[in-house]
């Protein structure tokens, strides 16, 4: 049976499902394929996020939807559920090709190659500084490619075959355009995810199987940079940046406000694209000044689901987690498998060792700005050889992820609600691997809820707190309920934190992050010594990034 001349809007379904599914198997791939510093997120995740969510919105009509209503899904789901840089700029792509569609019940290889003409120029279109070398590029040449095929007077597969083979070539020319792709050694994450949506389309259209990535661990992650965060690359558009935050929303808005709009936005910062159309649009931009970013939306319209991300928080964790990731599997097991296994979330080479030196076989990178996924953590508790496994998250933000991993996998997992690392080391105290996964957690919660955590680090902007007015740059003293001491060196905000924490209690736990030094760790014990000499004090070294200090007061 040969290729369908046409695409129904059955089969233009199936191609959505299959290009999430693809990019669900390259998405770690794709992720290790960002230019570091990492501008804005993992470039897989987002992508697959954004096509997720246009599945899911598909999975919500009608048996038999017609055309216009598959691609007006498409759109819509596709808009509304964009992630990061790259998740916006394939929403624009897919909102060309479901605009140019639906308006026929089937389409055929002309009607593809115009489809992807246009959303190569809506997306150029939608992005404030466009350069070669990115996915903008890989989806222009498969609107040439498709071109060229109609041309020559192919059918619908050999069109999508043409736009395949000319995207292939441009992505594999990436690193030609764009130097930070050529010294990294890699081509461009977002174009590598676009190729995916040609390979989806072909496998629907004439069977053939979706692209295997390669081994995870046969691509090697490109190289960390040798200058601080202000001297990076906005990797999405081959721009240098210092810009210090990400801002995403969506913006209800008249469609002709939107070019003054984008004009406001080019005086802000940079990394802008706005894309959407109908009155609905999603804007993302990366800033130093996050309230101007916002005023600018309220001067046409309604900015809703606002979200920002301290990008300099983002990379700290990125570079420790993949300068360690491979540290980070523990070594062979030695003795007999326990009953109940324990596999902790960390950031810190340091911290890694304590962990493991009360217990934990296996260890997951991942902290505050870098949550490991469900997959990854899975991944980790199905190489255990118990079938009883207690997770301790020792983030907050990274519980709800680890509480999904008991409905995938065959052993019974619970979670430790541990919201920082001394809690985890806290809970650990309670660990018996002879007993069953329940007991364990009901014990570890109870002793890390004994623990009072408290954390030290400089403040990324002016703000007002409970504690006083705080400058960008000062360092500040943390618990769970907020900034509770200011000062303008750690060994001062930890003692004025401290000060707060140590009341009626026995030991304090000093857990050295990388920022550090033996001067401040030795006033803050000093500082103990003298004013609480009754609390026994431990020093341990974590090396963990963004945080001097991590205390944990019993």
């Amino acid at each position: 049976m040969g290729a369908p001349a046409e695409l129904t809007s059955t089969a233009v379904c199936d191609v959505m499902a299959r290009f999430r599914d693809a990019l669900r198997s390259h998405q770690e791939l794709i992720n290790r394929l960002n230019v570091y510093p990492v501008p804005d997120g993992d470039t897989g995740t987002n992508m697959m996020l954004t096509v997720e969510a246009v599945v899911e919105e598909l999975d919500g009509l009608a048996e038999g939807a017609t055309m216009a209503e598959v691609c007006k899904a498409v759109a819509h789901g596709s808009l509304m559920g964009a992630r990061g840089n790259s998740g916006v700029i394939l929403s624009q792509l897919l909102r060309g090709v479901a605009d140019r569609f639906a308006a026929a019940d089937a389409v055929g290889g002309s009607d593809v190659a115009a489809a992807l003409v246009e959303a190569a120029a809506l997306a150029h279109k939608a992005v404030v500084k466009p350069v070669e070398g990115t996915i903008l590029t890989v989806a222009h040449a498969a609107g040439e490619g498709a071109e060229a095929g109609c041309a020559d007077g192919a059918g619908l597969c050999q069109v999508v075959e043409s736009a395949h083979r000319a995207a292939k070539l441009a992505l594999e020319a990436t690193p030609t355009m764009l130097p930070v792709l050529a010294q990294a050694g890699v081509v461009d994450a977002g174009g590598t995810g676009y190729l995916l949506m040609l390979d989806a389309l072909l496998s629907v259209i004439d069977g053939r199987a979706l692209p295997t990535p390669p081994p995870i661990e046969s691509v090697p992650f490109p190289p960390a940079p040798t200058t601080p965060f202000g001297d990076g690359v906005d990797a999405a558009h081959g721009e240098p940046t210092g810009l210090r935050y990400e801002v995403m929303y969506f913006l209800y808005a008249p469609d002709d406000t939107i070019d003054d709009f984008k004009e406001v936005w080019a005086g802000v910062g940079d990394s802008i694209v706005v894309v959407g159309g109908d009155g609905t649009w999603n804007c993302h931009i990366h800033t130093d000044d996050i309230g101007a970013a916002i005023e600018a939306a309220l001067d046409c319209g309604r900015p809703r689901n606002i979200r920002i991300t301290d990008l300099a928080e983002q990379i700290e964790e990125e570079r420790w987690v993949r300068e360690h990731s491979g540290d980070v599997p523990s070594s062979a097991r030695l003795g007999p498998v326990p009953t109940t296994d324990v596999v902790a979330v960390v950031t810190g080479e340091g911290i890694g060792r304590i962990f493991r030196s009360l217990g934990v076989h296996q260890l997951v990178p991942g902290g505050q700005s870098m949550n490991p996924s469900t997959a990854e953590i899975l991944a980790v508790v199905d190489r255990l050889d118990s079938d009883q496994v207690v997770i301790l998250p020792n983030n907050k933000n990274i519980h709800p992820v680890a509480e999904k991993v008991d409905e995938l996998t065959t052993k019974s997992v619970r979670v430790v609600p541990t919201e920082s690392i001394v809690e985890g080391f806290a809970a650990l105290l309670a660990y018996d691997p002879a007993s069953g996964a329940q007991r364990n957690a009901d014990a570890m919660a109870a002793s890390a809820s004994r623990v009072v955590a408290g954390e030290v680090t400089r403040a990324v902007r002016d703000a007002n707190t409970d504690a006083g007015s705080v400058k960008q740059g000062d360092w500040i003293g943390l618990r769970r309920d907020g900034v509770v001491s200011i000062a303008d060196s750690q060994s001062g905000a930890a003692i004025g934190l401290l000060d707060r924490l140590v009341q009626a209690h026995e030991l304090v736990t000093v857990i050295e992050g990388e920022e550090s030094s033996p001067p401040e760790t030795r006033r803050i014990t000093e500082w103990l010594k003298d004013e609480r000499p009754e609390v026994a004090v431990e020093v341990h070294h974590g090396g963990q990034p963004l945080y001097p200090y991590l205390f944990g007061v019993e």
